[in-house]
């Protein structure tokens, strides 16, 4: 075989590789396939834009308020919903290699379509800004103080544009 290279002998592939896994406890959400439809592109959309890769693993919950606000109360000390939390599997600095883990994404289905609702955006494009968000979290970005608010939302933005969505901060 001349000029071909034998099927062990071909260099492995080094595009990154994001399992995630999707779970949906609570709340009206759009169908299984649909998420993970919307799920992998936010994915992908804020990966990039984020400039990391590798191979991790990501959780995505989709539940309702009564959970987040359970866990909001326990993590953060804030008892009431909020619209999506992030869980470190391992800290990350931002612009660190993946780690094999990166996390837990938890969304509250009421919030989230409630904030769609008064902000007249489709659900779908709530949705992946918030895993985005979410995701962006978990590569160790921050909105505590003006700099790193603004540093993420720029992120958030350029993700959502890739992705033919309007700036949510707009």
């Amino acid at each position: 075989m001349v000029g071909r290279k034998a099927a062990s002998d071909r260099m492995p592939s080094k595009k990154p590789a994001i399992s995630i896994d999707i779970a949906v406890e609570a709340g009206n959400w759009p169908n299984g396939r649909r998420l993970r439809t919307l799920v992998g592109k936010a994915v992908a959309a804020g990966l990039r834009e984020a400039g990391v890769g590798g191979n991790s693993e990501l959780s995505v919950v989709f539940s309702d308020d009564a959970h987040i606000r359970t866990l909001n109360a326990g993590w953060r000390g804030k008892d009431k919903p909020t619209n999506v939390l992030s869980f470190h599997a391992f800290p990350v600095r931002t612009g660190e290699a993946l780690p094999p883990m990166l996390g837990d994404i938890v969304l509250a289905a009421e919030t989230v379509t409630r904030e769609a609702e008064l902000e007249d955006k489709p659900l779908e494009h709530h949705i992946i800004h918030l895993v985005v968000h979410g995701l962006l979290h978990l590569l160790g970005y921050d909105h505590e103080e003006q700099e790193e608010a603004e540093r993420m939302e720029a992120l958030e933005r350029q993700a959502l544009t890739r992705l033919a969505i309007p700036d949510p901060y707009a």
